[in-house]
């Protein structure tokens, strides 16, 4: 005898029966466009985003300032050279002592040394670098930074160190960084706060101070 179902054709198999555990014809088709709309969709993406680091790269090199000449690299040794001997000074002041006997001015001597021959090194070099940049905006605000360092080490030592470092802090956020008002005056003042009683009033360590 034989059932009803062997009569009956069965899509996907040429004597009308399906092997078991086997998908259907129509299943496999409807599985494919899947498959494939997913990488369709994945590589405009790709794509997309190659594209924009494309023009991001050539936007940065038209924007880039022109490179230094060699006038200005010489005059950048000449500053390097000049912090490095102004720092040698200082440094000697406080006494080198000597390699059996080093004395507190030892290590900032070295460092000074070191960095009178960097500035040696870059003016020997001035003609045949190029990829260092014109001085622009962003130059100027390096050295008022360093400015105002300076100013911070010569008055230290005669107000303490608290109404120096919450003016160097908040010209640093403010004028530098570009942050706001209320931030730069909080982060300031608890920059001093902080360091006052870590340094001063926990670890007693001898920093001019005025409170």
């Amino acid at each position: 005898m034989s059932s009803a179902h062997d009569g009956a054709h069965t899509p996907g198999s040429p004597g009308g029966r399906t092997a078991a555990g086997a998908s259907p014809q129509g299943d496999a088709g409807a599985a494919s466009p899947a498959g494939s709309g997913t990488d369709g969709d994945r590589t405009p993406s790709t794509l997309h985003d190659l594209e924009d680091a494309v023009h991001q790269f050539e936007h940065d090199a038209e924007h880039r300032p022109p490179p230094a000449g060699t006038a200005t690299n010489l005059v950048v040794a000449t500053l390097v050279v000049a912090l490095g001997a102004a720092a040698l000074v200082g440094s000697l002041s406080l006494g080198a002592g000597s390699a059996g006997n080093p004395g507190s001015g030892t290590w900032p001597t070295i460092l000074s040394i070191l960095i009178v021959v960097l500035g040696l090194a870059l003016a020997a070099t001035a003609r045949g670098t190029s990829d260092a940049e014109r001085f622009s905006r962003s130059s100027w605000l390096v050295l008022a930074g360093l400015a105002t360092m300076v100013v911070f080490v010569a008055v230290i030592g005669v107000i303490g160190f608290e109404i120096p470092a919450a003016l160097l802090a908040f010209v640093w956020l403010r004028f530098l960084g570009g942050e706001g008002w209320r931030t730069s005056v909080v982060v300031s003042l608890g920059v001093v706060v902080a360091f006052y009683l870590i340094f001063v009033a926990a670890l007693s360590v001898p920093i001019p101070h005025l409170f």
